[in-house]
């Protein structure tokens, strides 16, 4: 393979790479800006669509849909609550089991009764 050969008015570039790391915070709201300027420009119909669309549609939709989630909050509160306690009782099952394998219990009433002994 050959390498490409460079025009002789290619000057290089004053950056390392196109994408320097890391940037200032300001430096980054300046690429945000510059980002949502270029995705309305390219996506300008579409928002005009959605926006025509949603005309003195938007907050009752969205108070329609805080409802709905407010509603299925409290419809699945007892499904949430039992998944929390079968979760508990799960890890509760898990630690004994690892004190038991470990004999954790025992070493541990030794090591008090250890402590207990030098203190004296």
């Amino acid at each position: 393979m050959m390498a490409t050969p460079k025009p002789d008015n290619a000057r290089p570039s004053a950056l390392p790479s196109r994408n320097p790391l890391p940037l200032s915070a300001a430096q980054e709201a300046e690429v945000r800006q510059l980002y949502y300027k270029r995705v309305r420009a390219h996506c300008a119909d579409e928002i005009r669509e959605f926006a025509t669309c949603a005309t003195n549609r938007t907050f009752s939709a969205t108070w329609e849909e805080l409802d709905a989630a407010r509603e299925e909050y409290f419809a699945t509160a007892d499904q949430r609550r039992a998944e929390r306690e079968e979760k508990e009782r799960k890890k509760a099952e898990a630690e004994r089991f690892f004190r038991e394998w470990w004999d954790l219990d025992e070493k541990a009433k030794d090591k008090s009764q250890k402590k207990g002994r030098m203190d004296k």
